[in-house]
């Protein structure tokens, strides 16, 4: 195959071959470079703690090898279910103890290294911390000679594996900004307490829908059922606004909006929802700011000398210029009836209630509609 046909065959707007673009969806030249510090201070941490822990014996290894697996996990994709904390210090701990057992038990080396990895996959599953490094925690408990001790799988291996969490806990939470352990988000509930999902669920995909996929396709993916789910809404999300973001929140919002003080009585803001028939106050402030926003839901948790501003709910706050269908998701959870558009002093200047979407998607759809 000649250049020119090689050139011609590859797939349009596939990217040519860049050796430093990242393989990992998501990743930034940022995130690695602060991957790169975090390992050198966590490795650095956990082998200096263990120096002082286990001196200068010739005996006992003061750090592990299967640590620096670890930290490419826990520094570089901090998010991955194999790098939470659990999967690293159980994980290590798990396999470098099936390893002593193989080693102790099968003396011809070969033999012990392999069951030591195959044991080791199969014990991570099923104490549910299946961590990579655990097969090289286990080969070097399988074959570590006299240096590995019948407590070799708790120190140094989960001695190190603790103190490499704490300092991936301390740097992600001080230094990189992601979250550390990583939760996933929950699954979606209905606001009113009963079986139904919020309406956003109904109509679009759900959770089982996800895992059927994944039990369709048959492979396994580094990244939870449920950061999955929600990556797939945020591109639905923005899939959306590009086929209808024309409309922005100023076109569409309610501009004489009844408000209510933080520090005004609950029962006159329930008669004033009552008597203008709306869903919720936005409250302001003594200087005008938005500060929350309140409706007969969380007037109802008002206790005898409290004031509005005791039982407001958060507020769903928007910039003039924010395409109105971008409030979709938010607006039909179930928990929230309007969002609030103010401007750069946080100053309320409109109200999108869920009647003013729906009337903007109505019309973006009839634009679209032929004839």
């Amino acid at each position: 195959m000649t250049p020119e046909t090689r050139t011609a065959s590859r797939p349009r707007g596939s990217r040519s071959w860049q050796p430093f673009a990242p393989i990992l969806a998501g990743a930034t030249a940022r995130d690695r470079a602060l991957a790169c510090a975090g390992a050198l201070v966590g490795i650095a941490l956990v082998g200096l703690c263990g120096a002082l822990i286990h001196g200068d014996s010739a005996a006992l290894p003061w750090i592990v090898a299967p640590m620096g697996a670890s930290a490419v996990l826990l520094f570089a994709v901090p998010a991955s279910p194999m790098a939470q904390p659990w999967p690293v210090i159980g994980g290590n701990a798990v396999s470098a103890a099936v390893g002593l057992g193989v080693g102790h038990a099968v003396h011809d080396a070969t033999v012990a290294v392999a069951l030591a990895a195959g044991l080791a996959i199969g014990a991570m599953s099923l104490a549910r911390c299946l961590h990579p490094p655990g097969g090289a925690a286990a080969i070097t408990a399988a074959m570590g000679g006299p240096a590995v001790g019948h407590f070799f799988p708790l120190a140094p291996v989960g001695v190190n594996a603790v103190l490499l969490v704490a300092t991936g806990w301390l740097f992600h939470r001080l230094v990189s900004g992601h979250s550390y352990p990583h939760v996933p988000p929950p699954a979606p509930v209905g606001a009113s307490g009963t079986a139904d999902l919020p309406p956003a669920e109904r109509v679009g995909f759900r959770a089982e829908d996800v895992d059927a996929v994944l039990r369709e396709i048959g492979d396994a993916f580094d990244i939870s059922a449920g950061d999955l789910a929600l990556l797939v809404r945020e591109v639905e999300a923005r899939a959306l606004v590009r086929e209808h973001g024309e409309i922005s929140c100023a076109e569409i919002m309610s501009r004489d909006v009844i408000s209510i003080a933080r520090d005004a009585d609950p029962a006159a803001a329930r008669d004033l929802l009552l008597e203008r028939g709306v869903r919720l106050l936005p409250v302001l402030d003594a200087s005008g700011h938005v500060v929350g926003g309140v409706g007969l839901r969380e007037l109802a948790r008002a206790r005898p000398g409290r004031v509005v501003g005791d039982v407001m709910a958060d507020a769903i706050t928007v910039t003039p210029d924010r395409p109105a269908i971008e409030l979709t998701g938010q607006l039909t959870d179930g928990r929230h009836h309007a969002a609030m558009v103010i401007d750069p002093n946080r100053r309320l200047i409109g109200l999108v209630t869920q009647a003013d979407l729906l009337a903007a998607v109505t019309r973006q759809l009839d634009r679209q509609e032929p004839g």
